[in-house]
């Protein structure tokens, strides 16, 4: 039976390119960088995203409190007038294939305060361009009892474009098939045997184990997200050498992601704690060096990080920044720019336009289907 994207305008032509043995015109190399470069502030979100120019961040990882008066950093007399300040700035200061990643869930609704996911996705879509790409389920296996209702086991993760051509490159956080199935697929004459061999997309619905007490990821943090969970986030919405924002950065998990992940990154908390979360994970990071990078055989590439007053260095600044095709880089801080454009082999990540069926896969692997 035919579906929607038989007759999807974009994956008629990726497929007639494929044909011809051509390659669309947005694949080029990964402009994986010699040196990354980290700031991490303590400041309110409102006044760093002030701070940061107009299109120059490609993905905001954004866990925000909920107002459930826990702390006095969790207490606010209007939520939604307060989320709605600081989303503004977060939709001014998105690359044009910015993403933001919002972390919530919807079992606040009864507490003091009441705010939670429900309100921010309400808010943006009476007042936000921004589309929702996906609402992620993250789903945990353990977790509190419940007796007068069924145990939650899930958070949800809000997923919007900033535009319709949002970035997306899904063939970096596919799954391996198991051998057998592998093996069986491979005999299946209808499927594409390099489709196979990328893997099965993750699906919406991530079941990912939340942190237990002893865990080695541990940094002392009540609310620490799973590397896991945020490196699938960098991973798929924002490339190598781009810049990743967190201005609730709670743990410095996603500091840490984006170094091994060649990214760029700008944390932000109004708890002072951030320094001493983010200290432990660099002292994990360094103790488990090959960890969680696939990008880089050797381990990431050399990184900085900048003091608060040096935040002016960072490559944030640079002229038309988020601008920047993935090859069309400025250079940074001690860095000469030799980079030279060549073209991308198909697997490889691609912006993409919201026209492609959200829930769909092409057979080039990239669709805009549709973190601490």
């Amino acid at each position: 039976m035919a579906n929607r994207s038989h007759f999807n305008a974009g994956h008629i032509a990726m497929n007639s390119l494929k044909k011809a043995g051509k390659n669309h015109s947005s694949h080029r190399a990964d402009d994986r960088p010699e040196k990354t470069f980290h700031s991490v502030l303590i400041k309110d979100c409102s006044e760093v995203l002030k701070q940061l120019p107009d299109n120059s961040i490609q993905l905001i990882v954004c866990d925000p409190p909920y107002n459930i008066q826990v702390a006095h950093w969790d207490q606010f007399p209007n939520y939604r007038e307060w989320v709605a300040a600081w989303l503004k700035d977060a939709e001014r200061v998105l690359s044009p294939t910015g993403n933001i990643a919002i972390f919530g869930g919807l079992q606040y609704q009864g507490e003091a305060g009441s705010g939670d996911l429900v309100t921010i996705i309400s808010h943006m879509r009476e007042h936000s361009n921004m589309l929702l790409a996906n609402l992620i389920v993250w789903n945990y296996p353990q977790g509190m009892s419940a007796h007068r209702f069924f145990a939650n086991r899930h958070e949800e993760i809000a997923w919007f474009g900033k535009t319709s051509s949002y970035y997306f490159d899904l063939d970096s956080v596919r799954e391996p098939f198991d051998d057998a199935t592998k093996a069986a697929y491979l005999k299946d004459k209808r499927l594409r045997p390099e489709s196979v061999e990328k893997g099965k997309n993750p699906t919406n619905v991530w079941r990912i184990s939340r942190l237990n007490g002893n865990s080695l990821e541990r940094v002392g943090h009540p609310t620490q997200k799973p590397q896991t969970v945020i490196q699938r986030l960098v991973r798929a919405l924002s490339f190598p050498g781009s810049t990743v924002l967190d201005f609730f950065a709670g743990t410095g998990i996603t500091t840490r992601v984006a170094i091994e992940e060649g990214r760029h990154s700008i944390a932000s908390d109004v708890d002072p704690g951030l320094r001493i979360y983010l200290d432990k994970q660099l002292e994990n990071m360094r103790a488990i060096q090959a960890a969680g990078s696939s990008l880089f055989e050797a381990g990431p590439p050399p990184y900085v990080i900048l003091e608060a007053q040096r935040f002016s260095e960072h490559p944030v600044f640079t002229p038309d920044c988020g601008a920047r095709g993935r090859n069309d880089r400025t250079s940074l801080p001690g860095e000469e720019n030799d980079s030279e454009e060549t073209l991308e082999p198909v697997s490889e990540p691609v912006i993409v336009d919201r026209m492609t069926d959200l829930g769909l896969v092409s057979p080039t692997g990239k669709t805009p289907a549709a973190s601490r």
